[in-house]
């Protein structure tokens, strides 16, 4: 499984940390190459829940962990995880990684506070605003952060810069002086100096050695910068093209991409949501599928499978296979529903469209399956019901990409390999 990717298709939580964890057994490295401490895996192996938001999920197997330039990381959060975990932890960190500071979580809800029209519903963890220093090219990276001097003169550029904008904008007494930032944060430099290391360099290396590397992501491809429904995005790429630019390889060393889709379909915060369900259906999904965020523990908006999204998804990400999860979760349903396309006036759609306004136009027209029961000691393809394998293959036959894995619950063994 030389150079393979897993990949949210949906709106996030889609059930990635479970595949990670479950193709990580075989891999050599697993590497984490966007997004920052905003998102949540959940992994159950033998009968223990580990739930990670900045470490890749791989970390349950005792494997070599790699977070690439990509990543925003909270040193704060680092701590706190690696506190929480048993035994050795392998780990390399890209002195190109930005860096979580005090004020971006400051300046997160500030911003989505002030919002009189357009809520995002971020999480408040500093990742725009993190990310928005990258941009704008004053970011405090990695390499930083582990030298005391670089890392001094940094906060001294930067902490009058946002302590002026928090005050004087959004009206929030800055609580922290730059030098307890420093404090802080130089303590954790040295904490965390030995994890340099080029993770470019490391994972060109193992690829070119044939060494098995599972890249993992956070989010899903509809929350993508560029091609999410923006606003209501993250602020990095979960796209399977953002691997190369996070870890910084060449995209043809991806020889695998795994598209996790999520059996129907949730979403946290705000945006546009075509077969959300706000009726006793989802309801029941919301209970059955204990659909609240890992990371922040909202309640999730649920709804049916969106088929015009998965083959957007597929042109986005060019999903060589893809993993079901939470099938069952749908057990027990009198009907199950999938979005087969939309109905947008007289005319009929596809595909996911490019703007909220058009996605706001769609009327999902649907097909129906009957209900089937899981019950999680399925072993084979061919344990699961007939009626859940018709569900199945009519997924498979629309994506056009082969289903090879389905969820049948949340424990690594409840796993059908197809």
């Amino acid at each position: 499984m030389p150079g393979t990717v897993v990949i949210g298709s949906q709106f996030g939580d889609e059930g990635k940390g479970k595949v990670t964890d479950f193709y990580s057994d075989k891999a050599d490295l697993v590497v984490r190459y966007h997004g920052g401490n905003n998102a949540g895996h959940t992994v159950v192996a033998h009968g223990v829940t580990y739930k990670f938001h900045l470490l890749p999920s791989g970390i349950v197997h005792g494997k070599r962990i790699l977070i690439g330039a990509g990543v925003v990381l909270d040193p704060r959060v680092l701590k706190k995880e690696l506190s929480e975990l048993k035994g050795k932890t392998d780990i390399g960190i890209d002195p190109r990684t930005h860096i979580i500071m005090p004020w971006h979580n400051l300046l997160d809800a500030g911003r989505e506070e002030s919002r009189q029209k357009i809520k995002i519903g971020t999480t408040k963890r500093g990742i725009g605003p993190c990310y928005a220093d990258k941009a704008e090219r004053i970011g405090i990276r990695f390499e930083d952060l582990v030298d005391e001097q670089r890392l001094n003169e940094k906060i001294d550029e930067v902490y009058p810069i946002k302590k002026a904008i928090l005050e004087k904008v959004y009206e929030i007494k800055v609580p922290f002086s730059k030098e307890e930032v420093f404090q802080e944060y130089s303590a954790l430099g040295k904490e965390f100096k030995n994890y340099l290391q080029d993770v470019s360099l490391e994972v060109s290396d193992a690829l070119h050695a044939k060494k098995n590397v599972l890249f993992e992501g956070a989010q899903g491809t509809f929350l993508d910068n560029d091609f999410g429904t923006y606003p209501f995005v993250t602020s990095s790429h979960p796209v399977s093209g953002g691997v190369a630019i996070g870890v910084g390889m060449a995209v043809n060393r991806i020889e695998r991409i795994i598209g996790i889709v999520k059996a129907y379909t949730t979403r946290v915060g705000f945006g546009p949501f075509p077969t959300e369900q706000e009726n006793s259906v989802g309801d029941y999904l919301v209970e059955n599928g204990k659909e609240f965020g890992t990371t922040t523990g909202r309640k999730r908006r649920v709804g049916w499978l969106d088929l015009p999204m998965m083959r957007t998804s597929m042109r986005f990400n060019g999903f060589t296979e893809i993993a079901i999860t939470k099938l069952d979760v749908l057990s027990g349903l009198e009907k199950v529903k999938v979005a087969k396309s939309y109905k947008v006036g007289d005319k009929k759609i596809e595909f996911f469209p490019y703007s909220n306004k058009g996605i706001e136009n769609c009327e999902p027209v649907y097909e129906e399956f009957e209900s089937f029961k899981i019950t999680g000691k399925e072993k084979k393809y061919s344990d699961l019901p007939e009626t859940a394998r018709k569900y199945l293959e009519y997924i498979e036959e629309e994506i056009k990409a082969p289903i090879t894995l389905i969820s049948v619950g949340p424990g690594r063994e409840e796993t059908i390999l197809k």
